[in-house]
C-alpha cells in the first residue's frame, strides 16, 4: 500500500508501474534511515506481519544489492531481489526491487524522510489514516488472496463526505492485484 505527498506530481514518468511505500516514524531520521541500511534491522521489520526474512547476500552501495528470501506463515516463499540506485545518508534511498537480477517486471522504489514527500508503508489502517487526514494524493494496494488475522474493509472508514476515491490503474499477476486510488477532495 502507498501514498504520496500532497506536492507530488500528477503521474510520474514510471506511473504505470508505481508502488509507493512510506510510513511516519516517531524517530531520529538517521535512526530510521539505519532500519533501512542494516540487515540486523531489516530482518526484523521487513514483510508483512508474520513473515520472517531470510538474507543470501547484502551491500548496501549504490549499485549493491540485496537478495534475500521472504518466508510466509503458510509455508510460501517469495524469492525477492533488491539494488540500490541512490543513496543520500539520511535522507533518500532509492532502489530497483523485483524476484531477481533481470527481472523484467522490477520497479524502481523510493525512501524518503525529513521536508521532502514522505512515503508510508503500512495497513488498511494506516492508509485510512492518512486519506481521512488529508496528506496523501494516491495510494497503492497489493491485493492478495491470503488473510491475514481478520482483515480490515479498507474503504468502509473512508471520509465519503469529504473525500472520493478515484480508481487510477489494476494490475493483476498471478499472486496480486495492484490497485492504485488517487485522492480527490470534494
Amino acid at each position: 500500500m502507498a501514498a504520496t505527498g500532497r506536492d507530488a506530481p500528477t503521474q510520474s514518468a514510471t506511473a504505470d508501474r508505481e508502488i509507493v511505500i512510506s510510513r511516519v516514524i516517531s524517530a531520529p531520521r538517521e535512526l530510521v534511515f539505519e532500519a533501512f541500511t542494516e540487515v540486523r534491522h531489516l530482518s526484523r521489520w521487513w514483510g508483512p506481519e508474520g513473515f520472517t526474512t531470510t538474507t543470501r547476500a547484502f551491500e548496501f552501495r549504490v549499485g549493491g544489492e540485496w537478495d534475500f528470501v521472504m518466508h510466509g506463515p503458510d509455508g510460501t516463499d517469495y524469492q525477492e531481489w533488491i539494488s540500490w540506485t541512490e543513496i543520500a545518508p539520511p535522507e533518500r534511498i532509492a532502489l530497483l526491487h523485483g524476484e531477481s537480477r533481470g527481472d523484467p517486471n522490477a520497479f524502481e522504489a523510493r525512501e524518503a524522510t525529513g521536508d521532502r514527500d514522505i512515503r508510508i508503508a503500512g495497513g488498511g489502517a494506516t492508509i485510512l489514516e492518512y486519506v481521512n487526514a488529508g496528506l496523501i494524493d494516491e495510494f497503492a494496494i497489493a491485493l492478495s488472496p491470503v488473510l491475514f488475522g481478520s482483515g480490515i474493509r479498507l474503504f468502509e472508514g473512508v471520509d465519503a463526505g469529504r473525500v472520493a476515491l478515484e480508481p487510477v490503474r489494476a494490475e493483476p499477476t498471478q499472486r496480486v492485484t495492484h490497485l492504485t486510488y488517487a485522492v480527490r477532495e470534494r
